[in-house]
Order: C-alpha cells, then sequence, then structure tokens
C-alpha cells in the first residue's frame, strides 16, 4: 500500500521505483553531508544565515532531483544546475561561494546515486583543505602585506597629474590611480590608488611627504582588498 501511494503515475513495469527505506537514507545523508559542508565553510568565514542554510540544504534537494530523474545524470546536473544559479542572479558571488555551491551539488548527485558514504568522505576531505587553504591564505603570498590603497585628498586648484608619480615610484614597485572623485561641494579631490609598496617600514614617511603636496590634507592608508566582483 505505502509503494503504491509513492508511485509515480507515468511508471511503467520496467521503471524502477525507489522504495521509501532507501529514499530517507538518501535524503537524510544529504542532509548531513550538507551541514557539515555548512559547518566547514562558516569556519573563519562571515557569511550570511540564509548562505549557510541553503548550503545546507542543496545536497538534499540534488539528491532528490537525481533520484527522481531515474539515473539520467545529464538531466539532473541541468535541472539541478538551474537550481544553484538562482542566488547568484541578483547578488554577485564570490570564487569561494561559488566553490562551495558546486561542492554541495557534487556532494548531492553522489547521495543521488546511492554511494553516502563516498559522499561524506567527499564532503569532509574538500571541506577540510578548503579550510586549511583559507587558513594558510593560499594563492595570496607573502606580498600581501604591501598591497595597500591610497587615498589622498587635494584642494582644486591642484592639478593631480603627475604631482605624486616620483614619489609613487620611489615608495612603491607598482602604483595606478584607479578613482578620481569631487568631495566637499566641487573644492576638494579625493584620488584613489591602488599600490604596492617596496617596503612596508617606510609607509609613514611616505604619508609624510605626501603630506607635503596636497596641502597636509586628509591621506588614508589601507588593506588592499579584492574586488567583491573579480573571481
Amino acid at each position: 500500500m505505502l509503494e503504491n501511494i509513492f508511485k509515480g503515475i507515468f511508471d511503467t513495469s520496467l521503471t524502477d521505483v525507489i522504495s521509501v527505506s532507501n529514499f530517507l537514507i538518501c535524503v537524510g545523508g544529504a542532509l548531513v553531508v550538507g551541514l557539515i559542508i555548512a559547518a566547514l565553510y562558516a569556519f573563519k568565514t562571515r557569511c550570511t544565515k540564509s548562505f549557510a542554510a541553503t548550503l545546507a540544504l542543496l545536497p538534499a534537494v540534488v539528491c532528490v532531483v537525481i533520484m527522481m530523474v531515474n539515473g539520467n545524470v545529464g538531466a539532473g546536473v541541468a535541472v539541478a544546475g538551474a537550481f544553484s544559479l538562482v542566488r547568484f542572479r541578483s547578488v554577485p558571488g564570490t570564487a569561494r561561494e561559488i566553490g562551495a555551491i558546486f561542492l554541495a551539488m557534487g556532494a548531492g548527485l553522489i547521495c543521488g546515486m546511492g554511494y553516502i558514504a563516498y559522499a561524506v568522505l567527499f564532503s569532509v576531505v574538500l571541506s577540510i583543505v578548503s579550510v586549511i587553504y583559507s587558513c594558510f591564505d593560499f594563492g595570496i603570498g607573502k606580498k600581501s602585506a604591501l598591497y595597500k590603497t591610497l587615498h589622498i585628498t587635494i584642494p582644486e586648484d591642484l592639478d593631480y597629474t603627475g604631482v605624486f608619480e616620483d614619489l609613487l615610484n620611489e615608495y612603491a614597485s607598482k602604483w595606478e590611480l584607479v578613482q578620481v572623485k569631487t568631495t566637499n561641494m566641487g573644492s576638494l579631490f579625493r584620488l584613489t590608488y591602488n599600490l604596492t609598496l617596496r617596503t612596508g617600514a617606510k609607509e609613514k614617511e611616505l604619508i609624510d611627504k605626501l603630506r607635503c603636496r596636497n596641502g597636509n590634507l586628509e591621506i588614508t592608508v589601507s588593506k588592499q582588498e579584492t574586488n567583491v566582483y573579480e573571481l
């Protein structure tokens, strides 16, 4: 009786019907895998409550999709892939978030194929490796502390073209003017530079010399952040 309730109206005698017990085992395993991925992703990473919850549920969604297409992995991946891209239609995602999405999808796909133990092993290993890479700042390199964003405020009558070039060439191995903005009702300009310092020990010396050029107006030096829209 229970099997007849969960039998599809388009099933035939040649169609393999998934038993309720197997269905619950796969979905339960996918939920456990999702919790593991979400917990390890949130470790030392700032994420929203909604993204963490979605990451925990996504493997179960993909698992059910794979089971419902009766082993047609191509169709299942296409449908699940469309689901996973919904978040990124309105809010751009970082490379780490996209990687977590695909990790959850892969774990759900493995659960949907019935390999629960492999799904857990896959999730644990890749999540731990991701945490290790994050803790050791993999890909940033030893010069990460030298990457700075410099904001200089200058009066409107000062021609900023070339006025700071000699100082920037002396203290920075690489620099680029990325933004010019008017402020204070147009009476001031705010210049934004991305630069790589030759050494962090002379940062104050650079600021002191810049103050002599900009009339002792505001100067800000901050850590250079990767743009959220960039991979």
